[in-house]
């Protein structure tokens, strides 16, 4: 039997100020989600679904949820940053309920954060909510179950952009493992500090501006990065990072690190352009940081996930493997499954394989080189 805890209080903020860290009320077991971030409605909408149905919205999103078997004691650790591209999602989403990766002898903990001008206008504030959380884990989740030691941080798309960030910054070891799917590390270019420069003096709003208001113009700055910037204007709002340094990281932190054979699929106009936009966003930069982090000194692992059903229209696209990760129902209706079922055994196969990497690292995998589908 499992334990779901949702919509706890990790920390609270006002707009544009730093997160104050919130105590624990000790309640588990709860129904209730907790608020998303205001948002537009996902670019991905078509490929994924609506991953904020019946939700509210609320600047103050600092919530998180936790998935544990009853009888937890000591289990391994897995902290979830969800995607959207820094502007929409959360980790309150049904498409994350992780009762059957938690039945695999793990606690679950599923993050939610400021995205878009709310999180990413300036001071990384996003990234500082996301670090008050896995301090939260720190100090808390022995109470489900969970082993404070022994915790990995995962996430996908901007949510594996997010622990990119966060191991690197990371000077209190609040994670021990990383697992980054489909990270869009090749929109990390080198004008990002340029491109939020000018993002700061596009957007003009503040703390009496309304949430509509703030939403608007968000969107007017977006179609302006993506027009004067490129790669990186395809995600304007992220973690603007001083430098980066994998010597520290490496040098504690296991990686697995991967992506979908199609990731780039949904973000260009035909078929013809889906291996080069995978290659410049996700593959190469993905290899790339492998061989990166074995250099420092690290311990790596990749994966390809190359599963799709047929006659999909996007292939084995960005998000494709999540289905096979979370509570399948979630994903009822997703455009990218074409109407068809996640494949039961791969997605135990993958289960097994990202709670046994959160229990014993590289250990636990059969190869430092995984395939998942044909």
């Amino acid at each position: 039997m499992l334990i779901n805890t949702r919509g706890i209080r990790y920390a609270k903020a006002s707009r544009f100020e730093a997160p104050t860290p919130v105590e624990w009320d000790g309640v588990r077991g709860s129904s209730q989600r907790g608020p998303a971030c205001p948002q537009p409605p996902s670019g991905l909408l078509p490929v994924v679904g609506d991953s904020t149905v019946g939700l509210t919205f609320d600047e103050n999103c600092h919530v998180l949820s936790v998935t544990a078997p009853e009888d937890a004691a000591g289990l391994p650790v897995m902290v979830w940053f969800h995607g959207g591209a820094y502007v929409t999602g959360s980790g309150e989403s049904v498409k994350y309920d992780a009762d059957l990766l938690a039945a695999e002898g793990v606690v679950v903990v599923s993050v939610s954060y400021r995205v878009g001008v709310f999180g990413y206008l300036r001071d990384n504030l996003g990234l500082q909510d996301q670090f008050v959380a896995l301090r939260w884990v720190r100090d808390n989740i022995a109470s489900f179950g969970g082993d404070p030691s022994n915790v990995t941080a995962f996430g996908q798309s901007a949510g594996a952009d997010s622990v990119y960030a966060l191991m690197l910054g990371d000077t209190e070891n609040l994670f021990h493992r990383a697992i980054l799917q489909s990270a869009p590390l090749g929109a990390r270019g080198g004008d990002r500090a340029e491109m939020t420069a000018a993002l700061r003096d596009f957007i003009d709003v503040d703390t009496s501006t309304s949430v509509d208001e703030v939403l608007a113009v968000q969107k007017d700055a977006m179609a302006m990065a993506a027009a004067r910037f490129s790669p990186s204007g395809g995600m304007p709002f992220a973690p603007v990072l001083d430098s980066v340094d994998l010597s520290a990281a490496a040098s504690r932190v296991e990686l697995l690190i991967g992506h979908t054979a199609d990731d780039g699929s949904p973000y260009v106009p035909s078929r013809e352009y889906w291996e080069a936009a995978t290659e410049l966003i996700f593959a190469g930069p993905a290899r790339q940081l492998a061989e990166d982090w074995t250099a420092a000194g690290g311990q790596v692992a990749t994966y390809n996930f190359k599963w799709k059903p047929s006659d999909a229209p996007w292939g084995a696209c960005h998000c494709m493997e999540l289905p096979f990760l979370f509570d399948a129902p979630g994903w009822e209706g997703a455009g990218m499954l074409a109407g068809q079922e996640p494949d039961a055994d791969l997605a135990k196969t993958m289960r097994s394989l990202w709670t046994g990497f959160a229990r014993n690292g590289l250990d636990a995998l059969p190869s430092r080189s995984l395939e998942f589908g044909e």
